[in-house]
């Protein structure tokens, strides 16, 4: 399907591709840096996730609409119960605080990025584009929640 696009959703896509390309540069220098290896194999996989999102997004620049469920769920799958399981001990006073600076971070760029998508969506004329980035926001939110859910189980994030 060719997707003709107007210059305001171009400049939306265009802005959404800087997002993601720092959501996968993030990801991948945090999952370096990450001292705990489950939050490190999270990291790794929510920026293979982005990459995907980049490509969706590099796709409709090009005028095509990717399939709107193309590839994400299933990695989605396999991360999510990463942020749900039993904390692991501590790696020291020092790696927590920083894996906790890293899971911060990324929590507060996904409600970001997420929020951008609403604009975004809420701007394109075509219904099949619009599910492709509905798609991509629900992924960013579930990174959220990962990510949430890691801070929660590992004491740090305690919402009151």
């Amino acid at each position: 399907m060719v997707l003709s696009l107007t210059q305001k959703e171009r400049m939306l896509l265009e802005d959404q591709k800087a997002h993601e390309q720092i959501c996968i540069d993030k990801y991948n220098n945090y999952a370096s840096q990450a001292q705990d290896p489950q939050l490190k194999t999270l990291f790794q996989q929510y920026a293979a996730q982005e990459q995907q999102h980049l490509d969706s997004i590099n796709q409709m620049l090009n005028g095509q609409v990717p399939a709107a469920g193309q590839g994400g769920s299933q990695s989605q799958q396999q991360s999510q119960p990463a942020g749900q399981t039993m904390p692991s001990p501590m790696q020291g006073a020092m790696g927590n605080q920083t894996d906790a600076a890293l899971c911060s971070d990324m929590l507060m760029t996904e409600k970001y990025i997420s929020g951008t998508y609403d604009t975004t969506i809420f701007e394109f004329v075509d219904t099949n584009a619009r599910q492709v980035l509905n798609h991509i926001q629900k992924e960013e939110q579930q990174h959220g929640e990962g990510i949430f859910n890691y801070m929660k189980n590992h004491g740090m994030y305690n919402p009151q």
